[in-house]
């Protein structure tokens, strides 16, 4: 028999070997490994990329186990936050406890007030001769309550004044007993000076251009406009928007095209906040009433950053509808808020239940 060559002694010395074992046998002995033939090993294969090899090594490894800490997009899962409403209605408590749970609705006090704010508190103390049971002056405890929400919020300063047109503003202060109320929440009472008006233009005023307008009004960080809902002679209403008129200094010239220039006003003073006070309210004989049976008990606070949406609100209050009150119309034209109660989210709130 022939003499075998190393290479054909492995080959037959191998048969029926793995292919990987024959492999390391030849190449132990130095020899390149044969061609595959059928019975001996599988067909040659392209050689792996580095990625294709680490995917192969990755299979061989034992399955991770699942960790504790969730997706990503689980620990973004975030808290809903809640639709805040266009205005809120309380109704049936005292009326401080009516004002906190309004605002808590509209998502607080500090919505309006940042900390270290300047704020202004605006009632309705129009005549010195009349306590707030006659519903001609707002509550002062509903103005005694923004006040503290205001401080509570981190204010540095609360001031409340109006320009009364019946008595003296120190009479009127102290006989609408909002002073008291005011000085026990710690806020100011201010009797407003004359020097403090200033000439003001109103740019985007359709037939009032220019007023009279008190100077720490128009420029303070935070202005909450507080009226009592009461009916009036001219104005059929008096609401937020016709009480910015204790703002200026001649009111006589507010009186001609009556319901477009206190239009033409809000667009001036712009209140961060209205809260309409309707615990009482003056259905007859307005502004200034005097007598008791004009006055309907609600135990009612309307409140919104949209004094046009507060102001038709308000409305119903008296069986009337945002266009018998000719400045409602007037500011929505404007675009300084929405009379279309039908389009609010409106929150009603029963305090007392």
């Amino acid at each position: 028999m022939n003499k075998l060559t190393r290479r054909e002694f492995l080959r037959s010395a191998t048969a029926g070997i793995s292919a990987l074992v024959l492999q390391q046998l030849l190449a132990a002995c130095g020899q390149e490994p044969p061609e595959a033939t059928a019975g001996v090993g599988a067909a040659p294969t392209q050689a792996k990329s580095p990625t294709e090899t680490m995917a192969e090594q990755d299979s061989t490894q034992p399955a991770p186990q699942a960790s504790e800490q969730p997706p990503l997009e689980s620990q973004a899962t975030q808290t809903p936050v809640r639709s805040l409403p266009d205005l809120v209605v309380a109704r049936g408590g005292e009326p401080e406890a009516l004002v906190r749970q309004a605002l808590a609705a509209l998502g607080g006090m500090e919505r309006f007030v940042p900390k270290g704010a300047r704020v202004v508190v605006k009632p309705n103390i129009c005549v010195a001769y009349h306590t707030y049971e006659y519903a001609a002056t707002t509550n002062p405890w509903v103005v005694g309550a923004l006040v503290k929400l205001a401080l509570e919020a981190g204010a540095k300063s609360v001031q409340v004044f109006d320009y009364p047109f019946g008595g003296s503003p120190e009479e009127a202060y102290t006989r609408s007993g909002i002073a008291e109320q005011v000085t026990a929440a710690g806020g100011e009472m201010v009797v407003m000076p004359a020097f403090k008006y200033v000439t003001a233009k109103i740019p985007h005023g359709v037939d009032l251009k220019k007023t009279e307008a008190y100077q720490d009004a128009l420029n303070t960080d935070v202005l909450i406009d507080v009226p009592i809902a009461k009916h009036h002679g001219s104005a059929r209403l008096t609401l937020g928007m016709k009480n910015l008129m204790g703002l200026i200094l001649n009111r006589s010239a507010i009186h001609r095209n009556l319901g477009q220039r206190i239009a033409d006003l809000a667009s001036l003073f712009r209140p961060s906040l209205t809260v309409v006070d309707a615990v009482r309210i003056l259905m007859d004989n307005g502004p200034t009433g005097g007598d008791l049976n004009d006055v309907k008990k609600l135990d009612t606070v309307i409140a919104s950053p949209d004094i046009v949406a507060a102001d038709s609100y308000a409305t119903r209050l008296f069986g009337l509808v945002p266009e018998d009150v000719a400045y409602i119309p007037a500011a929505a034209a404007m675009g300084l808020g929405r009379s279309d109660l039908n389009g609010l989210k409106i929150e009603e709130i029963a305090v007392g239940a």
